[in-house]
């Protein structure tokens, strides 16, 4: 795996090794490649006895023929021709299952019936403490909004996350939490001139991925767009609102009992599209078509905590 997310399954109870490698940044370059050359390399000397890849793109097929595993279990659909790297493929369609049951497919085909997915977060007391501590001076209903995303087109306005927050803190009082990585803080900048002068504790670029599913733990709401910290935080068991503006819920929804979302009603969605000159989805997922999802979230987490 990306060595940048490790914290996450360092500690994981089912887990007996984590290997990592860097792979650079999202498409082809140098970097990624000789890192992805190397763990091939390394691979090729170790033995296994089954190899199953999720990902199904190019480089998890070459690392999943690199491990020279009598069987090899894969997607049918898998992309980047990865598919041909199998010794047996699993028919789960990407354009019709969401994601998690694609998996479930892929168990259910190594003879494991009725398998309920759960999703293990190790946090320790030592995330879950500075948690508590950082979020101490913020009143509840606590809401977190999640600004950033790598696509373009899934980063719903900081206008809109405003208005928002602004509606949260007029019905409910809640304490505002910004968060993001490092490359969101010019996002944070432009959501905090749009907030005016609500309080605001903005942790952009100042979290660990363990330290955030802590925070989202500590809170009572999670509202973001279609990026990894919203899957994240329906993982550590938070309630979430996820915006889909370009991509499909159906497919890559957060997964579990207290999620929601909201999604795009323009003529293209889902495009499923990096780029676009038009954006017509931002204007039409409005702050008024996503406050009744929040809205709710935010009632039903009062009376759960009643």
């Amino acid at each position: 795996m990306n060595a940048a997310f490790r914290g996450l399954l360092d500690g994981h109870p089912d887990l007996d090794r984590v290997i990592t490698y860097e792979r650079g940044g999202s498409g082809i370059s140098l970097r990624g490649a000789t890192a992805t050359a190397q763990l091939c390399a390394w691979l090729l000397s170790e033995k296994y006895d089954l190899t199953i890849d999720l990902q199904g793109l190019l480089r998890s097929g070459l690392m999943t023929a690199a491990t020279r595993a009598p069987v090899r279990v894969g997607m049918a659909d898998a992309r980047e021709g990865a598919r041909w790297f199998y010794t047996h493929r699993v028919v789960a369609s990407r354009h019709q299952l969401h994601a998690i049951d694609r998996v479930l497919r892929v168990v259910a085909a190594l003879g494991l019936k009725g398998f309920e997915p759960s999703f293990p977060v190790p946090l320790g007391e030592q995330d879950m403490l500075w948690a508590r501590e950082t979020l101490a001076s913020v009143s509840r209903p606590r809401l977190i909004l999640n600004l950033g995303a790598r696509w373009l087109t899934k980063r719903w306005p900081p206008e809109h996350f405003a208005e928002i927050a602004r509606r949260a803190v007029a019905e409910f009082s809640a304490g505002l939490v910004c968060v993001g990585s490092r490359a969101d803080l010019p996002l944070a900048a432009a959501f905090r001139v749009a907030l005016g002068p609500l309080p605001l504790l903005d942790l952009s670029g100042r979290t660990t991925l363990l330290q955030l599913a802590a925070l989202t733990r500590e809170s009572n709401l999670f509202v973001s767009n279609d990026t990894g910290p919203l899957h994240l935080a329906a993982a550590a068991g938070a309630a979430v609102v996820g915006i889909y503006t370009c991509t499909n819920p159906r497919l890559t929804g957060p997964f579990g009992p207290h999620a929601t979302t909201v999604q795009s009603c323009v003529w293209c969605a889902p495009s499923f599209r990096k780029t676009c000159d038009r954006l017509e989805c931002f204007a039409e997922l409005n702050p008024d078509r996503v406050w009744p999802a929040v809205r709710n979230r935010l009632i039903r987490s009062l009376q759960s905590a009643a």
